[in-house]
């Protein structure tokens, strides 16, 4: 399956610096995959002449004069940004040319204007934004990571509903799993926006299994497919997590280079720490999707190396291959027609 990915090649905090290394190990990796690569010609085009000819077919540089900067307001970037690299990124995927946007811009710009841009799904209130966290039992994907601070819930309802199409897309799972987020697992606890959520679930069709703590997002004690929460406590949770496994890696790091013994030590357990670092790497897990949009648009982390950037391109590919959007919309059809039947 041929597939096309715009780049937003100068947004995040390092550019193209970041974006063309990346974008370049995944046509390398991926023979059915072409890239427009979006941003200042000039710098591209210097930056990019071997590869052109190397993928005279599969790498395609689209102009953009501006550039939206990462503590721009999404208002202003909105207004005064219409050719920008993440505005004309996005718009090949409104206008067909690619199947899916990547950028590491500014997420608040972002969020503004794929919505302003691509449009919500109808029956979708907000986007929500998706992604990926490591656990004992692989990964567990989790919403919303920061795209909605205040959320109702009905809001709540909908992004689980987004979230379970993600999962049986993706992982091939016919009926997974769904928790929410709150302080504790009892029916009694929570606020009042988790509580009247936790209604809407328990009388869906969802497989919901109930509240979840937050060490279910990474070692609870039984398998989790999908958990909710709003982007307010979302956000809180992933960047808690990242901030973790840093401090873990600092620590470890001290302690195997402290002296002679224990770096001899560092080296017999050099595996096993390559193993670990592997499986709880943020890079590895680098790549939120907005959900709820009429177009897929994939969200890096500001910071992102290329590795890390890489990553999201391969999450943007698996999405458009398993066609999410166009899942989710069939979805939310469904719901209105069983609301229209009643």
């Amino acid at each position: 399956m041929s597939l096309t990915i715009s780049i937003d090649a100068m947004g995040g905090d390092f550019g193209s610096k970041v974006t063309i290394p990346a974008s370049l190990q995944c046509l390398a990796a991926n023979p059915n995959l072409t890239l427009i690569l979006v941003g200042d010609e000039l710098i591209l085009k210097e930056s990019l002449t071997q590869a052109l000819i190397d993928y005279p077919e599969r790498l395609k540089i689209q102009h953009a004069s501006q550039c939206v900067e990462m503590d721009e307001s999404p208002s202003k970037a909105l207004k005064n940004k219409k050719d920008s690299s993440m505005r004309v990124a996005i718009n090949l995927v409104r206008d067909g040319k690619a199947d899916a946007c990547v950028s590491a811009g500014n997420t608040g710009a972002l969020m503004a204007t794929a919505r302003f841009v691509l449009k919500r799904i109808s029956g979708i209130d907000r986007p929500a934004l998706i992604s990926t966290l490591p656990s004992i039992h692989g990964h567990t994907y989790v919403l919303d990571l920061g795209a909605n601070v205040d959320c109702d819930a009905k809001h709540l309802y909908q992004f689980a509903m987004m979230g379970v199409e993600v999962v049986k897309a993706i992982e091939n799972i016919k009926n997974p799993t769904v928790g929410l987020l709150n302080v504790g697992e009892e029916e009694v606890k929570g606020n009042m926006q988790v509580k009247a959520a936790a209604k809407l679930l328990a009388a869906s069709s969802l497989n919901y299994i109930g509240y979840v703590e937050g060490d279910s997002l990474n070692a609870g004690s039984k398998k989790i497919d999908l958990i909710v929460a709003d982007g307010f406590v979302g956000n809180i949770a992933l960047k808690s997590i990242e901030g973790a496994v840093k401090m873990v890696a600092n620590s470890l790091k001290k302690s195997f280079s402290s002296n002679l013994i224990s770096r001899l030590t560092g080296l017999l357990a050099y595996p096993v720490l390559k193993s670990f670092k592997e499986s709880v790497d943020p890079r590895l897990y680098n790549g939120a999707s907005f959900l709820g949009l009429k177009g897929l648009v994939i969200k890096s982390h500001g910071g992102a190396d290329a590795l890390a950037f890489e990553t999201a391109i391969h999450i943007a590919e698996i999405e458009v291959k398993q066609q999410v959007t166009e899942k989710i919309i069939k979805k939310f059809e469904a719901i209105a027609a069983e609301k229209a039947d009643l």
